[in-house]
């Protein structure tokens, strides 16, 4: 079935542009309420958004279209992605809701669905769920309309859980920390868990205003936190997105460690300690090649999964793996969590600074990773610039010069109109011509 609405993450787009817009996110909650209506109790609903402005309008349609059809919807304010997944399963709901475009800038915004079990939804259910919004929706009764409810202390339950993932007996005292939160869903619960722990905590990008999330800040934007680290003399940075799914570890020195490094680290942690299930770690496509041969080192095995971390966390519960994730920063332990969750992550991190008594510039330099470029080319609506025999030609040329050396990922994004060029090749030359070529024929498409 062709997908009309669902990307690799959800629903998203540009508010009040379809989409993302009032009437669509209506019909996206009647048809994913009818979806999940079955049985005879009383039917439930989280929703959660990050601090765009767009997220007040898009959870009044949903919270509209959920009721309409006999849910019950609890509104549990801007909190972060995992939490939803978190209260989902908590507070027993047939369905979750998040109301974010993670890390794009405020005009974005996008509707991520969890099921029961706090899990994001499959292929298979959105496409269902599209299907019912092809056809007229099933209204509930008068007497049988949802009423909708604000729980205050949605937050709360997901600050005491996150703290649980923190080994108990141990404190952050002696730590100064810098959080950078991208004036999103996280600017309260990430620096109010990390004080409770004892860090010292200098917060960055606190004040949401509706605009100004992930806007020269957060994990897409690392300078931030990296100045903030050096003026302070902290001893680590941890930068978010705008929904806190992902994170990126900044040193004591400034320096940036993707997600590989701390997939690196984790992984080799819990290998020793016995905890990383079936000696795997899963990961996209995008992860470093010196991430594999790393782990390939160690007797650990890599599998690679298409690009979003849904994709990864289907293949970690198919296969029975614990630990997963993606350069960008989505850390997934699905033995603490469902989803992608950027302070328990970086809970884990300052675990192992207190354990082991190190600096986060010896621990967030696990591999030495291959020599990798990316870039994103923008192109005009319609353009298809991977379906034109021009460009085909020059990336088959482009494989063809790295073969043996390295690798070509070059993918349309699923949230904008972008082709994403990645190349690893151990001769950071040849890279650079190869990506270049691409980058410049895809433009021509722009």
């Amino acid at each position: 079935m062709s997908r009309k609405y669902f990307g690799t993450d959800g629903v998203r787009g540009r508010a009040n542009e379809a989409p993302m817009t009032p009437e669509i996110a209506l019909r996206l909650g009647q048809a994913a309420g009818r979806h999940f209506t079955n049985g005879g109790h009383a039917h439930r609903v989280v929703i959660g958004k990050d601090t765009r402005r767009s997220g007040y309008m898009l959870e009044n349609a949903m919270t509209a279209g959920f009721t309409s059809v006999g849910m019950n919807v609890f509104l549990v304010g801007p909190i972060p992605t995992p939490a939803v997944g978190f209260l989902t399963r908590s507070m027993r709901a047939d369905l979750g809701v998040m109301i974010s475009a993670s890390h794009n800038p405020y005009p974005d915004n996008g509707i991520k669905l969890f099921g029961p079990d706090g899990f994001k939804l499959s292929d298979a259910a959105e496409e269902e769920i599209e299907a019912l919004m092809m056809g007229a929706p099933e209204l509930a009764e008068p007497k049988h309309i949802g009423r909708a409810t604000r729980i205050d202390d949605g937050r709360g339950r997901y600050m005491e859980f996150a703290k649980t993932t923190f080994p108990r007996g141990q404190r952050l005292d002696g730590l100064k920390v810098v959080v950078d939160c991208a004036n999103g869903a996280a600017y309260r619960t990430a620096p109010q868990v990390l004080w409770e722990l004892g860090a010292e905590v200098i917060p960055v990008a606190v004040t949401p205003d509706g605009f100004n999330i992930n806007r020269d800040c957060g994990s897409t934007h690392t300078d931030t936190a990296a100045a903030a680290v050096i003026a302070h003399g902290a001893d680590i940075g941890i930068s978010l997105d705008g929904d806190a799914d992902r994170v990126l570890i900044i040193d004591e020195t400034g320096t940036v460690a993707d997600g590989d490094q701390f997939m690196a680290l984790i992984a080799d942690r819990w290998a020793a300690e016995g905890r990383l299930a079936h000696g795997t770690l899963v990961a996209s496509v995008m992860s470093n090649l010196g991430l594999e041969r790393h782990l390939e080192a160690q007797g650990l095995t890599l599998r690679r999964t298409p690009v979003g971390d849904r994709y990864v966390v289907e293949a970690m519960r198919i296969g029975g793996f614990n630990l997963g994730g993606e350069q960008s920063g989505h850390i997934v332990m699905t033995d603490h969590v469902t989803t992608g969750d950027g302070l328990i992550g970086a809970l884990q991190f300052l675990s192992a600074m207190i354990e082991t008594g190190k600096r986060a510039s010896e621990l967030a330099r696990v591999f030495e990773p291959f020599p990798q470029v990316l870039q994103n080319v923008r192109y005009r609506k319609g353009a298809a610039p991977l379906d034109q025999a021009s460009v085909r030609a020059v990336i088959a040329l482009g494989e063809a010069r790295i073969k043996g050396h390295g690798r070509l990922v070059i993918r349309k994004s699923g949230t904008e109109p972008l082709v994403r060029i990645m190349g690893e090749c151990d001769d950071a030359a040849l890279l650079t011509d190869v990506v270049g070529e691409i980058e410049a024929e895809v433009a021509k498409f722009a």
